[in-house]
């Protein structure tokens, strides 16, 4: 690091992690959205029986598909909210299991991490 420079603040790094993933799981959703829109808008007109006709199937299994992943994005959207909730309230970066900090390689790889690793594997197995 060159002389007179500080280091970079690490909340903020972790601020600027967190509004990135949740910019790019804003764009999923919308993505996904428009896809599971698209789906149910060309079969409306159609006059399929998922169980009878083989044609069915198939769409009934991407419908369930994009629906699971609209329905995993916007899980992680709640996550990256309550991570900013947290940093907003002092408490992040804390492990709300131990109450120990959360060793920040794990606040790199995963953000919103509401535990440290101990407590996540024995959540886990418990």
């Amino acid at each position: 690091m060159p002389e007179g420079a500080q280091a970079p603040d690490p909340s903020e790094a972790a601020r600027e992690a967190l509004a990135a993933e949740r910019a790019e799981t804003l764009a999923r959703i919308a993505a996904l959205t428009r896809e599971f829109g698209g789906i149910v808008e060309a079969t409306a007109d159609a006059n399929t029986d998922d169980e009878h006709d083989p044609e069915g199937a198939t769409i009934a299994f991407e419908r369930a598909q994009v629906a699971a992943l609209l329905d995993q994005a916007t899980t992680r959207l709640d996550e990256l909210d309550r991570a900013l909730t947290r940093m907003e309230g002092g408490t992040y970066g804390r492990c709300e299991v131990c109450g120990e900090p959360i060793p920040a390689e794990r606040l790199e790889v995963r953000p919103s991490a509401r535990t440290c690793v101990r407590c996540a594997d024995g959540r886990a197995r418990g």
